[in-house]
């Protein structure tokens, strides 16, 4: 059996609260989806490129533009209230299953973030590469931070830092530096998934993403924001 090195994966549900079917919703003339099935082609050291979906529609525009579907997700890993991270080992061990073996590295690339650029992709792999990290994450520079202007509720009904500092801080420039986590690009060891239940149980890096690529498709607010950005680059 040959062991492949680098596989990509896209997750892909058919349901959504926030855009219903925003995965395959058109887009700069093309369906979400199709955008990050292309930016994963162009990377040469994804080997392969499958797609975990429960929706036979999803399944068969995600072929037409190249990528795999060889098992359809099992509709337990598809709800609002699923895990993410156990779709993840679900596609693994399918891998093992009908394979005998696992990648030494999985991609996931999720449909929502279609500005993405394959150097995103390139930038994480060679982060991974450096050996010091179980998972690679991206992130992008955060526009609120908790310690100086994001709140919370409190118990008395008025508000109050999300986290507040040790000391007073009057200047935002002061705060520690924190960022937003995008769904860009995660790089990760696939035995360190398969044996932990979160991102953050293990050795975690970042590589930057600039905030135009790093557009997170939720709500139809986002979609129009995206589209507006895709069109400016035609």
């Amino acid at each position: 059996m040959i062991d492949v090195n680098v596989v990509g994966f896209i997750f892909a549900r058919a349901g959504s609260k926030g855009l219903p079917g925003k995965n395959i919703l058109p887009i700069a003339g093309k369906p979400l989806i199709a955008w990050s099935i292309e930016c994963a082609l162009k990377v040469s050291r994804i080997e392969r490129l499958i797609v975990s979906t429960d929706s036979p529609e999803i399944a068969k525009i995600a072929k037409d533009y190249g990528a795999e579907v060889p098992f359809m997700r099992p509709s337990w890993l598809a709800t609002d209230e699923s895990s993410e991270w156990d779709s993840w080992k679900h596609a693994l061990n399918y891998l093992m299953e009908s394979t005998g073996t696992i990648p030494n590295v999985m991609v996931s690339l999720p449909p929502v973030a279609p500005l993405r650029a394959p150097i995103d992709i390139e930038n994480c792999l060679n982060e991974y590469d450096k050996g010091t990290s179980d998972i690679v994450i991206s992130v992008t520079e955060s526009r609120r931070s908790p310690y100086f202007n994001m709140v919370k509720t409190l118990p008395d009904e008025k508000y109050g830092l999300a986290s507040p500092p040790d000391s007073l801080i009057h200047r935002r420039q002061d705060v520690p530096i924190v960022y937003d986590m995008t769904t860009v690009c995660y790089v990760a060891n696939s035995e360190f998934v398969l044996s932990h239940k979160s991102i953050f149980e293990g050795r975690v890096g970042a590589v930057h993403v600039p905030t135009e690529r790093a557009i997170d498709i939720d709500t139809p607010l986002d979609f129009q924001v995206a589209e507006y950005l895709m069109k400016l680059e035609e």
